[in-house]
């Protein structure tokens, strides 16, 4: 049976360029979910915020019929659509990641800002999508496949390869400008950072930053040591550039 699609902003970069920011008829089978028909166009579920189906609301569940005339959007960044959207069980009212094994880099920029962020580089998809649901963390991934899973609720489709780039997109898609706290997440394992006394971690530092630094910082974790030598205001400037604007 036939029914039209339209899709809005960046849904639109997982489509054929035929199907791109119009209005277009799409054969469906007959009970077909609108879930269903939304991925064999190649749009992760996660990537949807609001589906209007012949102007009303619906969720994923929804059967579709003859005729029916779907409009589907992303994200919302400024609009509270939350008397409106069916799709969401519920909001994340904490921010935490679990990232795919090809995610390295950006699993350090975000721990630099401090955002609580899982990665491992032998962690195969099922173990990503248990811990995401069991620790209500958002999979942040390039694999398509694994956003399509049923039990994923929350997620996103990173559109750069460049960890930098991909900095920038999560910040932004998911409004988090406010929510940084710089240096207060270890890079290496993602325990938290606290001040420690330097005689306490002064057998384990180098002669000259014995000498040129009294300020130091420990992981509770993995005690990994931080100080703010150059490597900290690079880090700054990194983040002033990237993040911020």
């Amino acid at each position: 049976m036939q029914v039209t699609f339209r899709f809005y902003e960046e849904l639109n970069d997982f489509l054929s360029k035929q199907y791109r920011k119009v209005r277009f008829q799409h054969t469906v089978a007959t009970n077909s979910s609108v879930k269903d028909a939304i991925e064999s166009l190649g749009i992760p579920h996660t990537e949807v915020d609001l589906i209007l189906v012949n102007a009303n609301s619906v969720d994923f569940s929804y059967n579709l019929k003859k005729d029916d005339d779907i409009t589907v959007y992303p994200k919302f960044e400024s609009i509270d659509i939350s008397s409106l959207t069916r799709l969401r069980p519920f909001p994340l009212r904490e921010i935490k990641f679990i990232l795919d094994v090809h995610l390295g880099k950006l699993s350090k920029y975000l721990r630099l800002l401090g955002f609580d962020t899982i990665y491992k580089n032998n962690l195969d998809d099922p173990e990503i999508i248990d811990v995401a649901k069991n620790e209500k963390r958002i999979i942040l991934t390039r694999d398509l496949g694994i956003l399509k899973h049923n039990k994923v609720t929350h997620g996103y489709w990173l559109h750069s390869q460049d960890s930098k780039k991909q900095l920038k997109e999560v910040i932004q898609r998911f409004d988090l400008k406010d929510k940084i706290k710089l240096f207060t997440r270890c890079i290496v394992c993602n325990g938290e950072i606290n001040i420690v006394e330097k005689s306490i971690v002064i057998s384990k530092l180098l002669p000259k930053t014995k000498e040129n630094y009294n300020k130091f910082y420990q992981c509770n974790k993995c005690d990994k040591i931080y100080w703010e030598g150059s490597h900290y205001q690079n880090m700054l400037l990194f983040i002033k550039k990237l993040a911020i604007q």
